[in-house]
This record gives C-alpha cells, structure tokens and sequence, in this order.
C-alpha cells in the first residue's frame, strides 16, 4: 500500500507498507540509490513474521520532495513524522548501503521509541578516526565521493548525467557496475526476481531526479549530525568481507564505537548479499530468534 505522509515543514514523503498491517513496525531504510519499492523480504514471509514493514523515499528520492543540504541525522524528523501519521510509537529500523549510516542515525535520536537497529554494509563517517576511508572501496564510489568531498556541483553534473542514462534504462547501472561485482555479487544478482527488484529501485529512485542520490553522497562525506556514543539500542552489523562498494572495515570501525552491537561478517560475502540475510534480519528485528551467528569482532 502506497501513501503520502506531509512533514512538518511541508514536504511530501512517499511511503509504502508491506506485510501485515496488525504486525510489529519495522522500517526499511533503502540503499544508494535507491527507493521504497527496493529489494524487500516477501509479504507472505512479513505476514507470517507478522511484521509491518513501512519503507519510504529519502527526500529527492521518486516521489519524495527534496530537502536540500539535508544531513544524515535529519532522518529521525521524517520517520518521526511517519510514525505520527500511522499511529506508530516503537518500531525497529534496518538500513542496507546508504540506509545504515540512516538507521545509526534513527538509533541515536529517536531514544525510546527505536527497539533494535539492523546496519547491513554502511559506511562509517568520513571523519572516522584511525580509518583509512577509501582502502578497498571500487574506483567508481572512490570518484564520486571525491567528488562530492571537492563540493556539490561537480558531483551533481555527474550524477544528473548518470541518471538521465539510467531513467532511460534502469538496467544500466547494474551493467555499469558489473565490472566491479566480485563473484558473490554476481551470483546474487544472477536471481533474476532480486535483479528486477533492483531494476525497479533504481527506476524510481530517479524518475524525476538525481537531487537524492546527490544529497545522499554529499551527506555521508559531511558531519553526520549525531554521535554514535548517543546509541543506546542494540545493533546488529552486518558485512561481507568481499564488499568493495562499501568495505567491510567500515562495519569494523563502527563496531569499535558502538555499544551493545553484534557483528556478524562474513567471509564469503559482498555487498548484495545483504539482500538475502534480510529475511533473517527482519526475525531479529522482531525479537525472533535469528540463525545468523554472530563472529568475534
């Protein structure tokens, strides 16, 4: 189910909602870039968890309106306004990719209402201390975060050409990114109902522009606007060791200032592997028992 929630300060979010409508609220916080139609347990397998998954479009995302210069932090105010509008008062947020910098920031701000926080394949902060930022990270995210480190207008020209192509056809990005998938990502994206999810996702996380994509890339390298000693929930990370999009030592790094957390990494893993573990993540989320074990960190 598709609705349209207004914030506080007038803008549109899009919102959609899966699974059952009487379930524990979880909210799946999408990748970069990406949108709330994105790769997303089944609503049978939501049904059966009975949990209510509610995802929406970051602003500049599909149909929701842009907030320009937003930070990381800025999060907790949207899904703050989406929980006032659906009656919801504690809930548990997952945030994959350019979700999980999303979903520390809904962890350290929303103390109370936040009951777990699952962070699959995050960045760290750009200003992580004692972390080589860029080590292992392929040569087409270390651009465009350079980019976005020398200001806003070259990395939006960038993008805005990049997305017009993709608007075209949204199975462009995948084909221009397969150089760089290592052999789990392959494999992952060789399914062909996970590869149309993505095709989807990337279609409307630009159908109207790359303002998203643009903010999203500016935010991660700036001040995320929270600290993570503010995490009071327990959080769950996860990472493949092979991820190049966004290195497993990032997850390392944030389980060294994280308390309370779990990491799990695993070493046959990469970045879309994240899609298949999140049914799995989804159970714990809940307060279900999850099969995945936790490795030493």
């Amino acid at each position: 189910m598709r609705t349209e929630v207004l914030t506080g300060d007038g803008r549109r979010l899009a919102v959609e909602i899966a699974g059952d409508p009487r379930g524990f609220p979880v909210f799946l916080l999408h990748g970069t870039p990406g949108s709330r139609i994105g790769p997303a347990p089944r609503p049978m397998l939501l049904y059966h968890q009975r949990v209510r998954l509610i995802t929406y479009d970051r602003p500049g995302y599909g149909s929701s309106d842009r907030l320009p210069g937003r930070a990381v932090a800025h999060v907790a105010q949207d899904v703050a306004a989406i929980t006032q509008a659906l009656g919801v008062e504690r809930f548990a947020v997952v945030g994959r990719s350019g979700g999980g910098p999303h979903a520390l920031a809904c962890a350290a701000l929303l103390p109370g209402r936040v009951t777990r926080v699952a962070v699959l394949v995050s960045l760290a902060p750009r200003d992580a201390d004692g972390l080589d930022w860029f080590a292992g990270m392929a040569a087409s995210n270390v651009h465009e975060y350079v980019q976005a480190l020398a200001g806003p207008d070259q990395l939006a020209a960038s993008l805005r050409r990049r997305s017009v192509e993709i608007r075209e056809d949204p199975r462009r990005l995948l084909a221009q990114l397969r150089w760089e998938l290592t052999e789990s990502d392959l494999r992952v994206i060789a399914d062909a109902g996970i590869r149309d999810m993505l095709v989807r996702s990337y279609a409307e996380a630009l159908s109207v522009s790359a303002d998203g994509w643009v903010d999203d890339a500016l935010s991660f390298c700036a001040p995320w606007g929270f600290s993570l000693d503010d995490i009071s929930v327990p959080v769950l990370l996860w990472h493949g060791e092979q991820d190049v999009f966004a290195p497993a030592s990032h997850t390392r790094w944030l389980a060294q200032h994280i308390r309370g957390r779990t990491v799990v990494l695993h070493p046959r893993a990469a970045h879309f592997a994240a899609l298949r573990v999140l049914p799995e993540i989804v159970t714990w989320l809940s307060g279900g028992h999850s099969r995945l074990e936790p490795d030493p960190a």
